[in-house]
């Protein structure tokens, strides 16, 4: 059994350990005196680590010479990656456990269901900034740590898949899901024909923009950093925007299981929109522009179906923390979608009054 004091040696760190935060994929571990956040990588998920972390390497380091050249604080608005004792940037203890080490940024929160619109418009601030410093990356150099990964045609692919070979004998019981599913999937191709047409742009994208990926000031409660790099890859700034949305818009968890509390706050919507705009508006192009709207629902969207597959194939990827928590996460997604569907004109009338 791995030790975790005996990793952290790895590193040059002697301290005691505990697990920390709430993430989906990855264990968190956090250190006491100094104080880091030790990683557990999923190499389920993330089958090359080495491509995983040069990627975040190239974007911390590219994102550092901006904040330096903005007079900022490099240590506190990016990630920082330590290295091992023998100068990699993760620890190999075999084939299935794979560690990184962060420097720990004090005095952040992270904010989760309870959200304000103030909240949203620091969040919109605060992921419109990374692609707005990263608009000139060479995007070329990033790998694709998961592939296909909002390629969301693809997705309906692997549902349809997952309900065809039904794994886990579960597909007779979500046939209300699986039709709404199948019903919604003509809009999924938009933005990726968009990017082969070249009339999307292909940007660097952070591609899992919930708000808790962000740290903001524990005072001020201005966004500080951008976190959770693992999804760094080439992508659409629409996937940005869509899925930050798709739970900062959220009334409720993206795992509630009474609907009837899950609805689109536009209020949000509207302050995120604000926020986001404010940053790239140099960079954005009309085509996004009139797609941000859109990208709400096709992120929803994409997020339900994959939660859907999940559940069909016995619960392999995402973590779950009881019975059907998968199925109650589709369902989630899927009322929000069924909203999304009425809203969307007056969602893209937001975004023409801030424009």
């Amino acid at each position: 059994m791995i030790q975790l004091n005996e990793i952290l040696q790895k590193f040059n760190v002697d301290s005691t350990i505990s697990e920390y935060g709430n993430g989906h994929i990855n264990d968190t571990y956090c250190t006491e005196k100094p104080r880091f956040i030790l990683q557990k990588i999923n190499v389920n998920v993330f089958k090359n680590p080495d491509e995983l972390m040069e990627n975040i390497v190239n974007v911390t380091d590219f994102l550092k010479k901006k904040i330096i050249q903005n007079y900022g604080n490099p240590e506190r608005e990016t990630l920082t990656v330590l290295k091992t004792l023998d100068g990699g940037y993760c620890y190999k203890a075999d084939k299935e456990n794979v560690f990184r080490l962060y420097k720990f940024i004090d005095d952040t929160i992270t904010i989760e269901n309870s959200k304000t619109a103030k909240d949203l418009y620091q969040a919109g601030k605060g992921f419109g900034k990374f692609q707005r410093m990263l608009d000139d990356f060479p995007v070329e150099k990033l790998h694709e740590t998961i592939k296909d990964f909002h390629d969301t045609p693809k997705r309906v692919e692997q549902l349809k898949k997952a309900i065809e070979e039904d794994r886990a004998g579960r597909a007779s019981l979500v046939s209300a899901e699986i039709d709404f599913a199948l019903k919604n999937a003509a809009f999924a191709d938009k933005v990726v024909k968009g990017i082969e047409s070249g009339t999307i742009p292909l940007r660097v994208t952070h591609n899992d923009t919930k708000i808790n990926n962000i740290l903001f000031d524990k005072f001020g409660g201005e966004a500080i950093c951008v976190i959770d790099l693992d999804t760094v890859m080439p992508g659409s700034m629409l996937y940005d925007f869509g899925d930050a949305l798709r739970m900062g818009g959220s009334t409720a968890a993206e795992d509630e299981t009474d609907l009837s509390k899950v609805h689109f706050d536009k209020e949000c919507f509207t302050a995120f929109a604000k926020g986001f705009l404010k940053e790239v508006k140099d960079i954005v192009t009309p085509a996004e522009k009139e797609l941000f709207a859109f990208s709400v629902k096709l992120m929803t969207y994409e997020c339900g179906i994959r939660f859907l597959a999940d559940y069909l194939n016995g619960d392999t990827y995402f973590k779950i923390h009881r019975e059907n928590h998968n199925l109650d996460r589709a369902r989630n997604q899927f009322a929000l979608v069924d909203e999304l569907n009425r809203i969307e004109p007056e969602l893209n009338g937001i975004i023409k009054e801030l424009s």
